[in-house]
């Protein structure tokens, strides 16, 4: 049964948990699914819309609002290991995140690799290496293996650390090692600092998130847990106050363009939509302190306001929230499985999408409002499995339903 009165938890066995924060996860979870929706589907195969200036309205917002997920998703990550310090030893906290984390390890690996692909074995496009998306999962899981040590050192550490790795990581923009990626200082640099590929005799590793904002991120999250465990009207204001910051000191960091993003944004010849949209193009891999200001901002606000919400929309988004791992696998394989489909009713053949999706034959695709039919359907799919998922984790507290 969910509770959603203001400053209150749900109440089922895992009573400890709280509306506002599922109620985001939920939010950035489905949201998520659009944008993966948009690279399995959309016409054209258009992967990084936000560098065309040109690019229609509808699929720069598309691209842009997903921008959220990545960031509230690690952040609540840490906050919630902070909140388990009412009931648990640091030992126990430690020992618990660090399994975590292996455990995602092996899904990013073997389950959502897969997932992307369908080609445990070797993906024919890449010369029958088996390809693997160092992803979200990836940055989730290192960032919670590096907390399970850190946090022995407090709370306050972590926050402080944090911040720091956040405020300042931007340092590094213009450092670029003179090695190849294969050398062991240069395979270091793409696992922390930059995008990059590790290729083996067997593996095609893509690093797409660098780690090392995103460690700091969750410690900044994990230091900060004690404003959820605040009064509600108490820490709607904190929240509130503070994603009203961050939005400003965006829009000042940004505006002056001399420090905290790697890609400058100019006035572009093609009018006032355009340079807003390059204004609003920060980096994502790794996350610049613009991305994270314009990020965590309207996010600490919607957070700040959500216990006052109140419906089936909500319910329906809490419910999401508390089985994110569950949505998470489903949706990929759903995804996959429904673009062979759509292909096929194309007049494609089934195994031409036995591929990653940037491997996916010429001609295929559909409209932006097809996209979102898609999502809309990848959703309402979900629903019971997810449904079903979250009454059995409110109703039972085995061990094992921690990992899912």
């Amino acid at each position: 049964m969910t509770d959603t009165t203001a400053g209150t938890v749900i109440k089922d066995a895992r009573s400890y948990r709280l509306t506002n924060i599922d109620m985001l996860r939920g939010l950035v979870i489905i949201i998520m699914a659009l944008d993966h929706v948009r690279d399995f589907f959309y016409a054209g195969g258009i992967q990084d819309p936000m560098a065309q200036p040109d690019i229609s309205v509808g699929i720069y917002l598309t691209r842009w609002v997903t921008h959220f997920c990545a960031p509230v998703f690690i952040f609540l990550a840490g906050t919630s290991v902070g909140l388990m310090a009412d009931r648990k030893s640091t030992a126990e906290i430690g020992a618990f995140v660090f399994k975590r984390g292996i455990w995602l390890l092996i899904v990013e690996f073997f389950i959502i690799s897969n997932a992307y692909t369908f080609t445990p074995f070797g993906e024919p496009a890449l010369g029958g290496l088996i390809p693997v998306t160092l992803q979200v999962i990836w940055a989730l899981a290192i960032s919670m293996i590096v907390l399970a040590g850190v946090q022995f050192l407090g709370a306050r550490f972590c926050m402080i650390t944090g911040a720091l790795i956040m405020l300042g990581h931007n340092l590094l923009d213009n450092v670029i090692p003179r090695v190849g990626m294969t050398d062991p200082i240069g395979e270091v640099w793409h696992i922390l600092f930059a995008q990059g590929a590790i290729v083996t005799e067997t593996h095609f590793m893509v690093g797409a998130y660098p780690l090392l904002a995103w460690v700091g991120l969750m410690m900044f999250g994990y230091g900060t847990a004690y404003i959820f465990k605040k009064p509600a009207e108490e820490r709607d204001k904190i929240l509130l106050k503070s994603g009203l910051i961050m939005i400003a000191a965006f829009i000042v960091i940004r505006f002056l363009d001399v420090y905290g993003d790697p890609n400058p944004w100019q006035v572009q010849e093609l009018g006032l939509l355009a340079t807003i949209f390059d204004f609003m193009n920060v980096s994502k891999y790794p996350p610049s302190l613009s991305f994270l200001l314009a990020t965590m901002g309207p996010m600490a606000i919607v957070c700040a306001y959500a216990d006052k919400w109140q419906g089936k929309v909500k319910d329906i988004l809490v419910m999401f929230g508390r089985v994110p791992f569950m949505f998470y696998v489903a949706h990929f394989y759903l995804i996959h499985a429904l673009s062979v489909v759509a292909g096929v009713m194309q007049g494609f053949e089934a195994h031409q999408f036995i591929h990653f999706f940037i491997f996916y034959p010429e001609g295929y695709g559909i409209s932006l409002l097809g996209v979102y039919g898609v999502w809309v359907l990848v959703c309402v799919m979900l629903y019971p499995l997810c449904k079903w998922f979250a009454d059995l984790k409110s109703r039972r507290r085995d061990w094992w339903l921690s990992y899912l």
